[in-house]
């Protein structure tokens, strides 16, 4: 129930807009209620997490080799992980502007930490095994890295985002000249 109901706002918003996406849209939708909804998501931004649950999960699912150089593990992890959104793409970029409306901070907060666990796991499914200072400065400029290429995906209109993927690819190539993807 709670993919089908995830699935269910996706498809409704995609229609209307996701700041025009009720809770009791989606009830009606499956026909169920809104405390059937409420054990699944508490609230509609639960229902963002899980959009980007679902391509942290894509990318951990991915079959990347660790023969490949660290660089090219790194990228295709991350083109698993816009993948796995490009589905909803416009869509993706309007729940992002919702969180960032100013009555929203506590989403906002949230949205760093969401930031930081997606880099975590992208690490881990590169296989990076960096430690420490080169830890710590790793993580910040893959944070930085994901971050922009996030953004420039976000408006990136090129076919299958093409643009936002040689961006990557020259930011990853930056990092691997500087021997932080380790």
């Amino acid at each position: 129930m709670r993919q089908q109901i995830l699935d269910t706002a996706l498809q409704l918003a995609a229609k209307t807009g996701w700041e025009q996406l009720t809770l009791q849209q989606i009830a009606t939708a499956l026909q169920i209620s809104l405390a059937d909804i409420y054990c699944h998501y508490r609230q509609k931004d639960d229902l963002v997490e899980a959009w980007f649950d679902r391509a942290d999960l894509a990318l951990l699912s991915a079959q990347i080799s660790k023969a490949l150089p660290a660089k090219a593990r790194l990228q295709q992890a991350i083109q698993h992980w816009l993948a796995a959104l490009s589905p909803y793409h416009k869509l993706t970029g309007q729940m992002l502007l919702y969180k960032l409306e100013p009555g929203h901070i506590h989403l906002q907060a949230a949205g760093i930490l969401r930031i930081s666990r997606t880099v975590q796991w992208l690490r881990e499914a590169a296989g990076l095994t960096a430690s420490g200072a080169a830890r710590v400065g790793q993580e910040l400029a893959l944070s930085s890295l994901f971050v922009a290429v996030f953004i420039y995906w976000l408006n990136d209109h090129s076919a299958a985002q093409q643009r936002s993927l040689a961006l990557l690819s020259r930011m990853l190539q930056q990092g691997h000249n500087l021997a932080l993807w380790r």
